[in-house]
């Protein structure tokens, strides 16, 4: 068995159903020996985050994502807040996998997500108490997914809306390390007609034939014009955070709510990118570069919660 090392960060980006390829990535890692000391996620990179920060193998991860039932993953619950679907699916496999009652500082390995506060407008840290609220806060789509009320104070949505990966997070969990950045979002210049987005299309209880009503296509545009927001965003930031490594599945095709029948073949882009990206991080661990390497960044605009 490869000796195992941790001496790099994580910051696992959103991107819906695009984060099996988290999963692939995380798996060659592990092959190779190669595990974070901490991680950040956001959205989906905050489910899968949150597994592995409380031990669990990428693979054991898998398994706990692929036994949510495709009619269940979606579901909304009553008491939660107006939303298109809910993720009492993702939920209850988080409950079980890490407990209702797991706290950050209960995790084998530092770990935080982003959330967006619709209240004050600011990104959000979430590091302290609870961790399943916090991870289903960062998974909250807007409109999609129902936002999670944090305290009296502040109503929380998917931390992609402002910070899609979470470099700057990622430093100040583990400050000195090089930042590796998997990044699912699609460059806006790769932005193509095949990747529009095709709204509820990929939810079984609703099939493709919901695709013909007027509401829905209508949403469907507003949907790509978030994407293509969310991709100049998302790399506009990563110029200027500018992790060490950058490891970016090409699974620019893969609907957002699509389901385990893309699993194998997101998971197996997965890999691919990450044995490509070996030699770039192993030349981003070598310690003779840790003394060039820039502080955690300051976020005055930042609320940590």
């Amino acid at each position: 068995m490869a000796t195992t090392h941790r001496d790099f960060t994580l910051a696992l980006g959103g991107g819906g159903a695009k984060g099996y390829a988290h999963l692939g990535v995380l798996q060659v890692l592990e092959d190779y020996g190669l595990r974070p000391a901490a991680i950040a996620g956001t959205s989906v990179g905050a489910i899968v985050g949150a597994l592995l920060a409380a031990g669990y193998t990428a693979r054991q991860a898998e398994h706990f994502i692929r036994s949510v039932p495709a009619d269940e993953a979606f579901r909304r619950q009553n008491h939660s807040l107006p939303s298109f679907l809910g993720l009492a699916g993702i939920e209850a496999m988080l409950h079980t996998a890490l407990g209702p009652e797991r706290t950050f500082d209960q995790l084998d390995l530092p770990f935080g997500v982003t959330a967006v506060d619709l209240h004050t407008g600011r990104l959000v840290y979430l590091r302290r108490g609870p961790v399943v609220p916090a991870v289903l806060a960062s998974a909250a789509v807007p409109g999609i997914f129902p936002p999670v009320p944090w305290g009296d104070e502040h109503l929380l949505v998917d931390g992609g809306v402002l910070d899609n990966v979470p470099v700057r997070l990622a430093r100040r969990l583990a400050p000195g390390l090089p930042v590796v950045a998997v990044v699912l979002t699609p460059r806006p210049e790769a932005l193509t007609a095949d990747q529009d987005v095709r709204f509820l299309a990929d939810v079984p209880v609703f099939g493709k034939a919901i695709q013909r009503l007027r509401y829905v296509q209508a949403l469907n545009y507003f949907m790509r014009a978030v994407d293509i927001a969310g991709a100049h965003l998302t790399h506009w930031r990563l110029h200027h955070d500018r992790p060490e490594v950058v490891i970016a599945p090409p699974v620019g095709d893969v609907g957002l709510l699509a389901g385990n029948e893309v699993a194998d073949d997101v998971i197996a882009r997965g890999r691919r990118a990450a044995e490509e990206a070996l030699p770039a991080l192993q030349r981003a661990r070598q310690p003779w570069r840790r003394w060039w390497r820039r502080r955690p960044s300051h976020d005055d605009e930042v609320l940590e919660l």
